[in-house]
Order: structure tokens, then C-alpha cells, then sequence
């Protein structure tokens, strides 16, 4: 572990301002504050956050940062408070410090729910100042290096899986190659240890096989560059297991059938040198097509600059080539870090290479769910890009596999909700083409067009899917809203008298809800009866309700019972007078009505069965159907208005299932007999809105 001089003496090394005093307060606040607690290893606690800082001192950062690294567990893990560091150590500490700070102490979520809100705080406060991003990671990579000891592997597991989704994609994204290809490695081996041993070994029989053949081809390209007059470093290496094995996976080859483990760094002087490097090897050795990459002239979206290319070696190997300057290989290392400048007396805002931070901090406001969440982010983060121009000639970074509506999101949201067709290169196609490496996209747009569900099948970007599903969200609650206002307005007719002007804002109030929209959304969804509307906008106004009620279930009786016997209509099947009816003795409970074709009679013994007909005069019961409507303006007003007109009431309505053509409802109606469930029906299906309109049948069998 650093001692403290050893730490401040390495930021005064590289930044002889830091603030010596800042540094050497964390140091022993920190100390102070973890005490006496241990790592699983069996180390004092506070040699972790030690080692984060000592992991950004390599990266030669400011000393708020180094000093957050040192304070970083000491809100969630001590009796420390908030209030205390920014009394101690200034707002701007304070605040990094709670953006860094993890939440795993929110139990009572699911893991996907704590994971959503991890990340959630994690990116807003990044969003705001880089800083939090790169202690995170830090801390996250000291993690990983210490995993071995925690002695619960679910939880190795559990580390190892959230690192392979979240936090490499996150280095990666803003550049630190290297804390990616560390944090891979580690996760790897946790995660597939099988795999892993078997790639090391199969390296280490190439290794034998070979000699230093790395060192040889590496000492190679250096002599050939330095005899054309180019100054080079080269440095070879293999690629590390995880890289292997995902190359594998992709191409679903052997490792004998992998060619290129091989991949050599080739630093030169100036850009001119770059391309002058890359013709010659091309010259001396064989290019393999399709290898070639030029990220010099066409960035990656996090600032990656370098050429790439594989050839074909004189020793019968296929090699990956990178040429790149000594300020892109600092900045390919370490990324942000090696570029951002933080001595700016305020927080640090991510620049144009970091704008899909921004992108993801937009896919925050659109995420209805943690999963959905999690699913955009990973998308946004964690798939290679392509390169794609607007016929202004901008340039648009996508993911592989990404579409025209892809791309129109990519540079609008509006521009992707109006989107009607596109043109690739001059030519009209489908909107689930797929984008290739420099096409020339035009997107053709209609104000009157709208986002169709149909897109979620093709599209590839989260920033897409989440508007995409924000969108058909909010059509679907408008659409409740106008449901239930048909609704509420068929209930007021029922009451005594006319409503006063701000009867509906003090029902609103009754009922607790926050708005008029999310009561009409309430009783559309059946989640608020007649009789709680009535009395939330005119208390008492309810109480005739029961008895009318009563009144209808008086009206109905059935025959072949013993005087005074108690009788229930079974939920299960909902008979109306009309049906053919049975019933079923229950011990210690009235006899069950059903419908004689009802499933829940085949548990029933034959014996406990009773006979039964509809009394003279019976009318009133509760029916279910299935109706399927047209997606399109007015169908629910429809449906609505063929109940009311028929003089049906409904009790409740479910939406069970939509797609981009049709919604499918369960609803539960109030009929006199069979006769009017018949007419009601009929008049559904007639309707040009409504598809199909069925009876549901009888659900499975209750138990005795």
C-alpha cells in the first residue's frame, strides 16, 4: 500500500501546484473514518482507495481527483457524512465524491432495479464532470485485480458480469484501452475459466513453438521502416484471451483457424509518417482485404486515432498493424485522461467526443423501466460503429446493423419521429435496410407521420428504441385518458343532480391522484369502480347505488333449488339468464351456477351436480369478451359508444395486447340476458372498427 508521502510526492511529481494540504486531509480523514475495517483479503480497508488513487496518479490527475479517489467509500461504508466533506474538502470534492459513490446498499430492489439506479446516478454525475467516470473506474479496476479473495462466487460472478457490461464498454467509450483490456482479462477469468485456460495454453504451445517470434517480426518492421528513412517505435504483443475468445465466438472458428493473435503498435514522429508507414508495409508485405481501417481521417466516437491494417508476414503469419503518433498512442492508452485539461477552476464538461454521454443521459429521461434502461445503455455503449454521411456531407457515427431510422434519430429526434422513407446512395429503399461503412443517407420526412411500433423489429440504437417506445407510450395513455373521459362523462349522467364547476379538481383531491388525466386514465383501466367515481365528485351520492344492485341480483333466480337455498353466479364462467346453467353443491357454501359447459364442472363430482333452469323473469348478469379494435383514431370511442348504445355498462376493460395494426381488450360487460349479449355482439362485429368481438370462454377450473 502507498504510504501518504509516497502518494503526495507522486502528484507533486507531475503537478508541482497540487494542493499538498488537500491530499494530505483526505489521507487521514479517510484512515480515520474506515478504522479497523477489512478487505476479504484480510487488508486494512483503507489500502483500497489508496490504490484507486495510486491507479490516477499513473494517469497524472488533478488533486481533487486524487483526493475524491481517497474519500470515495467513505460516505457509504463509514459514519461519514456528505455535510462533513464538503466542510472538510469544498464543494467541488463533495460532489465528485457522491457521484462516485455506489448504492449497494438499496436491498429492498431487484437487481436489475438497483443496477438501473446505479447507473442512472452514475451517468447524470458523470455527464457533469468526467472525473467521477475515471474514479469509477479505477475503482472498479482495483476491484477486479483484489476479486480472487472475495470467497462467495455468486458474487465474483456478479462483479465479473456487471464489469463485462458496464464498466469496460464505459472505458472503452471515452478511450482508456488499457483499463478495458485489464478489466476484460479479469472478467473473463471469472466468467468463463475454462475458456481462459485453454486459450493461455494454446498461446503458450505458440509460444514454444515459435521462440520469441513476436520480438522477431516486431524487430523486423522497425529495421524495414528505419532503412526508408522512418524513425519508428515498435511494440508487439499477443491479444489477450477475452479478445481471442470473443473473435472466436463472432466467427464461430477454432483457435487454429484464428490467424491474426498476433498485433503490432508502430509509433512515428507526425500524421505524414502514419500514411507513409502503412504504404510501405503494404509494399513489403502482402495486405489481407477488408483489414484496412483509416480512424486518422475518421475518428472513433470516443477521439480514437490510428491506422489499422493486417498483413500477411513473411513467417506465414497474419499480423494487425497499428501506425499512429505518439499524442494518438497517449490518447489510445488512456483517452480522456491523457487529454483533458482540469485545472479550469470548475466542474469538467464532456466535449464533442464525448457526446454520447450526452445520448445516454437522453436515454434516462425515455426509459419507462430498469430493464429498459439497462437495455438502451448497453446498446448505446457496447456494439462497433460505422460510418455513415448526411447529403450535407456530416458525419454520422452508428452502430453495425443500424438503419435508416437509426440514422435519422441519430441526428434528430423529431427528424426520426417524421421519418416516411430514405434514400441510400441516391436510391428510395426499405427502412429496414442496413446501413454500410460511408453510405449517403437522405431521410424523406412527413410532419404528419408519427413513430411506428413496427420499428422496434429492425432498429439497432437505443437513443431509436427509446423514443420509439416513449412515443407509442404516450399514445397509449392519451388514448386511456380520452376512454376514460367517455366513461366519466356516462357516470355524471347517472347522478341526481348537476356537478358544481370544481367538483372534478376535489375529486381528483378524494381519490389522491395527481391529476385529472391519471383519474380518467384510472377508470379507463377499470381500476376505479361507477360507484368510487360517484363518490369522490358527490359524496353520498353513492349509497342507491348498493340497493340497485341488490334489486338486479334479486331479479335473479333460478329453479330446481330447495326454497332458501343460497345460490352464486361462478366467476369462473359468468352465466347469464339464457345460459344453460348448472349447478355445484359446495360444503359450507352456496351452490355455484356455471354455464354446463364450463371447465371447472369436470372436477366436480356428478353427484354434487344440481339440475338447474333460469326463474321466470330473470334478468342482469356480467359477461366477458374479447374484442379486437383497428390501431387507429376513434376505435375505442367506437367500441364505447356500441356498449352505450346498447344499454350495457362497463363494469371493466383491459388492454391485452398491441401491435402496429390492432389492440386487443378484455372487457367485462353488464347484460340483461343472453339475448342482449347477442345484440351487442352483433352490433361489434358490424362495426368497421372492431374486427372481431367474442364471448371469452370459461376460464380453467377453480378449486373445491
Amino acid at each position: 500500500m502507498l504510504r501518504q508521502y509516497e502518494l503526495v510526492d507522486r502528484v507533486l511529481g507531475y503537478d508541482p501546484e497540487a494542493d499538498e494540504a488537500l491530499l494530505n486531509r483526505a489521507y487521514v480523514f479517510s484512515m480515520a473514518a474506515h478504522g479497523s475495517q477489512k478487505r476479504a483479503n484480510g487488508d486494512p480497508y483503507f489500502s483500497h482507495p489508496i490504490e484507486v488513487a495510486g491507479i490516477l496518479t499513473d494517469l497524472h490527475l488533478d488533486d481533487e481527483t486524487i483526493a475524491t479517489a481517497i474519500l470515495h467509500d467513505t460516505v457509504e461504508d463509514t459514519l461519514a457524512t456528505p455535510e462533513q466533506i464538503e466542510k472538510s474538502f469544498g464543494p467541488a470534492v463533495a460532489r465528485l465524491v457522491d457521484g462516485v459513490t455506489k448504492l449497494s446498499k438499496i436491498e429492498a430492489k431487484s437487481a436489475n432495479e438497483r443496477a438501473a439506479e446505479n447507473l442512472r446516478k452514475f451517468l447524470l454525475a458523470m455527464s457533469d464532470d468526467i472525473r467521477v467516470l475515471l474514479v469509477k473506474l479505477a475503482d472498479r479496476l482495483h476491484n477486479m485485480r483484489t476479486l480472487h479473495f472475495i470467497p462467495n462466487p455468486e458474487k465474483r460472478r456478479r462483479i465479473a458480469r456487471e464489469t463485462m457490461d458496464i464498466y469496460a464498454p464505459l472505458a472503452e467509450r471515452i478511450g482508456m484501452y488499457e483499463f478495458m483490456k485489464e478489466m476484460q482479462t479479469l472478467a473473463f477469468q471469472e466468467l468463463e475459466p475454462e475458456a481462459n485456460e485453454s486459450i493461455n495454453k494454446r498461446l503458450e504451445q505458440l509460444r514454444k513453438g515459435g521462440g520469441d517470434q513476436v520480438a522477431r517480426i516486431a524487430s523486423g518492421i522497425r529495421l524495414m521502416l528505419a532503412q526508408k528513412g522512418i524513425k519508428a517505435e515498435v511494440e508487439g504483443r499477443e491479444k489477450h484471451p477475452y479478445s481471442i475468445w470473443r473473435k472466436m465466438s463472432e466467427r464461430h472458428i477454432s483457435f487454429e483457424q484464428l490467424s491474426d493473435v498476433m498485433a503490432f503498435r508502430v509509433i512515428v514522429d507526425d500524421v505524414e509518417q502514419c500514411y507513409r508507414a502503412l504504404g510501405l508495409l503494404h509494399q513489403r508485405w502482402p495486405m489481407i482485404p477488408g483489414r484496412f481501417k483509416d480512424y486518422i481521417s475518421t475518428p472513433k466516437r470516443n477521439g480514437y486515432r490510428s491506422l489499422h491494417t493486417g498483413v500477411m508476414h513473411s513467417e506465414r503469419v497474419r499480423i494487425e498493424v497499428q501506425i499512429r503518433t505518439e499524442k494518438m498512442h497517449a490518447e489510445a492508452e488512456f483517452g480522456v485522461a491523457a487529454h483533458w485539461a482540469y485545472k479550469t477552476g470548475g466542474s469538467v464538461q464532456p466535449d464533442a467526443k464525448s457526446r454520447w454521454i450526452r445520448e445516454l443521459v437522453e436515454i434516462l429521461e425515455h426509459a419507462a423501466s430498469p430493464e429498459e434502461l439497462l437495455e438502451h445503455t448497453r446498446m448505446a455503449m457496447y456494439q462497433d460503429r460505422i460510418f455513415a454521411f448526411t447529403p450535407a456531407g456530416e458525419l454520422i457515427q452508428l452502430p453495425k446493423g443500424s438503419t435508416p431510422v437509426d440514422f435519422a434519430y441519430q441526428v434528430h429526434t423529431d427528424l426520426g419521429d417524421q421519418t416516411v422513407g430514405a434514400k441510400i446512395n441516391g436510391r428510395v429503399v426499405p427502412l429496414r435496410t442496413v446501413i454500410q461503412n460511408g453510405d449517403q443517407v437522405q431521410i424523406l420526412r412527413s410532419k404528419a407521420q408519427e413513430p411506428q411500433v413496427a420499428w422496434l423489429n429492425f432498429i439497432s440504437t437505443g437513443k431509436a428504441r427509446a423514443a420509439i417506445r416513449r412515443f407509442v407510450r404516450n399514445k397509449e395513455q392519451s388514448e386511456l385518458v380520452a376512454l376514460g373521459r367517455r366513461f366519466y362523462d356516462a357516470i355524471v349522467a347517472r347522478l341526481p343532480t348537476l356537478l358544481a364547476p370544481d367538483a372534478l379538481d376535489l375529486a381528483v383531491k378524494r381519490l389522491k391522484l395527481p391529476g385529472v388525466e391519471a383519474m380518467m386514465e384510472a377508470i379507463a383501466r377499470g381500476e376505479l369502480s361507477d360507484q368510487a367515481v360517484m363518490e369522490a365528485v358527490m359524496p353520498g351520492s353513492s349509497a342507491e347505488i348498493p340497493a340497485v344492485l341488490a334489486d338486479a341480483r334479486r331479479a335473479v333466480s333460478v329453479k330446481g333449488l330447495t326454497p332458501g337455498v343460497a345460490f352464486t353466479l361462478a366467476p369462473c364462467c359468468t352465466p347469464v339468464p339464457g345460459d344453460r346453467i348448472v349447478g355445484v353443491r359446495r360444503s359450507d357454501a352456496p351452490v355455484e351456477v356455471h354455464v354446463i359447459e364450463c371447465p371447472a364442472l369436470q372436477a366436480a363430482p356428478e353427484e354434487d351436480w344440481v339440475d338447474l333452469a333460469w326463474g321466470d323473469g330473470s334478468e342482469g348478469g356480467t359477461a366477458r369478451l374479447n374484442v379486437i379494435v383497428r390501431n387507429q383514431p376513434g376505435s375505442l370511442g367506437v367500441m364505447a359508444g356500441i356498449f352505450g348504445t346498447q344499454g350495457a355498462n362497463i363494469v371493466n376493460l383491459t388492454l391485452a395486447e398491441r401491435d402496429a395494426s390492432f389492440h386487443t381488450f378484455q372487457v367485462v360487460i353488464e347484460v340483461d340476458d343472453v339475448a342482449h349479449l347477442m345484440r351487442i355482439l352483433a352490433a361489434l362485429r358490424a362495426a368497421d372498427a372492431v374486427v372481431s368481438a367474442e364471448r371469452t370462454e370459461p376460464r380453467a377450473p377453480l378449486a373445491a
